[in-house]
């Protein structure tokens, strides 16, 4: 009896079809140097600027440099203002996302492109924006000043103002790649039974892009935390009340170059642990 399967090959357990060896590509081949040279040079120039922070650390006199109540003040104001920042992402940038990902409008293109403005205009820049907007003089600021006797600039709301202004794009972005993965039949069949739009978007949607939400948040965060100057021309620089973390670094390089490196290290094992916290999502090929 002729066998139907190539020679050599053997028959699956169950399909009867014949395993076949990937033909391929397992060997390890040498890299061109053209592209090894470049590619180390790139690796040396991300991280030797770390490697000097980390030589250069008063490692010494570490402990004395985080105990001060600046640095606490800085860092605890940091953290606050921050996750404040990130909560106000999350309640405004969701729905956005959901508007740019799952509705059609005219000038929805423009309108993504705006959202995402914040990401490539220089933070200063931003900061003047806010100015204009929210300051006392404000076009809105104005009102909010008359009306309500509120000011924002230079005080703990405009840090959190500044910080949400910058962070959101990086939330409303993950959000809509999340929402665009997901297949809109789910919603679309929880409405069909009777279940309203928004009742839908809360017990099928949200369930469903919760992971894209999470690594939004953090991104968020992680970019309130280090966010300069949209906070420093918006907010001013006041400790105890305005002063983040990359303000008083970059206040204390001008008088103690020690206590700059000290926040510096901090910043770098916050980043190290947003990384860390995200390497399932975005550091694996999966």
């Amino acid at each position: 009896m002729t066998s139907l399967h190539e020679p050599g090959a053997a028959a699956g357990p169950r399909t009867g079809r014949p395993w076949r060896r990937r033909v391929g590509t397992g060997g390890r081949r040498g890299v061109p140097l053209p592209l090894l040279l470049p590619g180390l040079l790139a690796l040396a120039f991300l991280l030797l600027p770390l490697v000097a922070l980390l030589i250069r650390a008063p490692w010494g006199s570490l402990p004395d440099q985080l105990s001060s109540t600046e640095v606490w003040q800085a860092l605890q104001l940091s953290l606050i203002s921050a996750t404040v920042a990130t909560a106000v992402c999350l309640v405004l940038g969701v729905p956005l996302a959901w508007l740019l990902a799952r509705t059609d409008f005219p000038g929805r293109g423009f309108v993504r492109a705006l959202v995402t403005l914040p990401l490539v205009l220089p933070p200063v820049v931003g900061g003047v924006a806010l100015l204009l907007a929210l300051g006392r003089n404000g076009v809105i600021g104005q009102w909010l000043d008359s009306w309500f006797g509120v000011t924002l600039p230079f005080t703990t709301a405009g840090v959190v103002i500044a910080e949400a202004f910058v962070a959101m794009p990086f939330l409303v972005i993950s959000v809509e790649g999340t929402l665009r993965a997901a297949d809109p039949r789910f919603e679309e069949a929880a409405t069909t039974l009777g279940a309203s739009r928004f009742t839908a978007f809360r017990r099928v949607t949200l369930p469903l892009i919760a992971p894209g939400i999470a690594a939004g948040s953090v991104l968020a965060w992680a970019r309130a935390l280090g966010e300069f100057g949209a906070t420093i021309t918006f907010a001013g620089n006041f400790p105890g009340r305005t002063q983040t973390m990359p303000l008083a670094v970059y206040l204390a390089l001008q008088n103690d170059p020690d206590a700059a490196i000290s926040l510096s290290l901090v910043l770098l094992v916050v980043s190290i642990a947003v990384l860390a916290a995200l390497r399932d999502r975005w550091m694996t090929g999966a």
